[in-house]
């Protein structure tokens, strides 16, 4: 009789965490579905039709917080590149260097983000989006990118430097062997 009431209490307590905790678990899996569900739809419809941008990007901003946003998002950047709207592809990767939570995810967008602003002539900021690459995995392609700033900047030790490297991280790539060759001939010429 002296517990009674303490025991009652507990297992009342303990029934209202558990009822909790996995209408709490529920309401997550929903929201999840929801956002594969909106995504697949939305990805769908960018296929088949490249005006459904907006929907996409409806996604994008309404599952922001989900892994799903990042994969509209590099979609939509694929889409921009295409159609050669630069700046669109380089607002969506952006999102993605900003909001994926894996390094190598980051790192991904970052290099074509750089790729796409030296293509856009923003030398200072491929070079800033290069330099933010901290996946080593990625240590050559980054190089290779500061590389082709710094010629581009007519900096050749620089970019020599940055080939070099690059090249030491991956001996067998014939692209980055030619460019350093053709810094001679961008010296000499």
């Amino acid at each position: 009789k002296e517990n009674g009431t303490a025991l009652i209490v507990g297992a009342l307590l303990g029934l209202g965490g558990l009822w909790g905790w996995r209408y709490y678990n529920d309401a997550q899996i929903a929201e999840k579905e929801q956002a594969s569900i909106a995504y697949e739809k939305a990805y769908e419809e960018l296929l088949k039709d490249e005006t459904c941008f907006s929907q996409a990007q409806g996604v994008l901003n309404e599952h922001s917080e989900t892994g799903y946003a990042i994969l509209m998002a590099l979609e939509l950047a694929q889409q921009a590149i295409e159609r050669n709207d630069l700046t669109e592809a380089a607002k969506q990767l952006s999102f993605v260097a900003e909001n994926a939570k894996l390094s190598a995810v980051q790192s991904v967008a970052r290099l074509r983000l750089a790729r796409i602003q030296i293509e856009q002539g923003e030398l200072d900021a491929a070079l800033a989006s290069a330099e933010m690459i901290f996946d080593e995995a990625f240590e050559g392609q980054s190089q290779e990118i500061k590389g082709d700033v710094y010629q581009a900047q007519k900096l050749f030790d620089k970019a020599r430097a940055a080939y070099s490297a690059a090249i030491e991280t991956n001996t067998r790539d014939q692209v980055l062997k030619m460019k350093l060759d053709n810094l001679a001939a961008a010296v000499n010429g």
